[in-house]
């Protein structure tokens, strides 16, 4: 069966997940909508869990929809592409971590100078360069811009906020279109097909995690961070989503067992990943980065959409990149 997907065009692998994932998709939205009319939630407890499954159908809505856009516009406008979705995430981000005057010239840089070399760079294809590029040039240039504003109040607090957004939502996000630049020998023209890999094996365990931690309880691992985090919970779906990998082997130039373990990483990366976030969302006194569902950028809580993606992708790429020699 795995050799006759892979004896498949590109076209006609595209096809056939294009039937399979939309079609699981549609069919479970109209599941919901269908159960919504029926139904009514019997207490807040039931219409709190219908909620957070809306908002895990529309995210995963919005992650394939996203590797379709990458595949459909080629690699140049799908970098543009992400690097829109990491300056939405940025100011999300930003808006909701308290800055001073003295920090306007350290976000200027970030969103107009830093994130728009790291995707050039990353069109480009220099690799080696976009990886060092934000943890080490970056990172020791924001603070020197910071201390020239000439306001040391808080300096650490606040430069450490810019440069763990900016670690986050641009050099996270901006490791998803370097996907689609791998050099693969025999792979020419499919690195859309690495984004959808990646983006379905996280988001697959993402929703397995967190059906099966209100479907069966346990006690959270970190209650005061998050009440789904379980440790059964979390093993079944990175399990799960290390099996979808390998079963999606034939889209990729892995061989089966190498995909699931190259999923396994990234779903390890993501899960905890978001994880991660759930916790600065507390620190900051919020239940999503788009302030209950309404975006300060009218993106309706984007980065709430592509956390577990912002640190599953950077893992990903580099694993994939030193297990090949590419």
């Amino acid at each position: 069966m795995n050799s006759f997907l892979r004896s498949l065009t590109v076209t006609q692998q595209v096809g056939a997940l294009f039937l399979v994932v939309f079609g699981v998709l549609a069919l479970v939205t109209v599941w919901s909508f269908v159960r919504s009319l029926r139904e009514t939630p019997a207490d807040e407890v039931q219409a709190l869990e219908w909620k957070r499954f809306h908002g895990l159908l529309k995210t995963s809505w919005f992650m394939v929809t996203v590797f379709w856009f990458a595949w459909v516009l080629g690699d140049v406008v799908a970098t543009v592409l992400f690097a829109v979705v990491s300056f939405l995430a940025l100011r999300e981000f930003i808006t909701l971590s308290p800055t001073r005057r003295g920090d306007h010239r350290s976000l200027v840089l970030a969103f107009f100078v830093v994130l728009p070399l790291q995707f050039v760079i990353v069109g480009t294809r220099h690799f080696d360069l976009f990886t060092v590029f934000i943890p080490v040039y970056v990172f020791l240039a924001l603070p020197v811009a910071s201390a020239l504003a000439n306001d040391p109040e808080r300096f650490l607090e606040r430069n450490a906020k810019l440069q763990w957004g900016i670690m986050v939502c641009v050099y996270g996000m901006s490791h998803v279109p370097a996907l689609l630049l791998l050099d693969f020998p025999g792979y020419q023209g499919k690195g859309a097909f690495l984004v959808f890999f990646v983006v379905f094996v996280v988001q697959t365990c993402m929703v397995v995690q967190h059906l099966l931690g209100r479907r069966f309880p346990h006690k959270a691992v970190a209650p005061r961070v998050s009440q789904s985090f379980q440790w059964a919970s979390w093993l079944a779906g990175l399990a799960v989503g290390g099996l979808v990998g390998g079963l999606l082997s034939f889209i990729t130039p892995f061989k089966p067992g190498q995909a699931l373990g190259m999923a396994l990483l990234a779903c390890l990366a993501g899960s905890l990943g978001h994880l991660v976030m759930k916790a600065l969302k507390r620190d900051r006194g919020v239940t999503s980065w788009g302030m209950q569902g309404a975006s300060v950028t009218g993106a309706g809580g984007l980065l709430d959409r592509v956390d577990a993606l912002c640190f599953g992708a950077p893992v990903f790429f580099h694993s994939v990149r030193w297990y090949f020699g590419l």
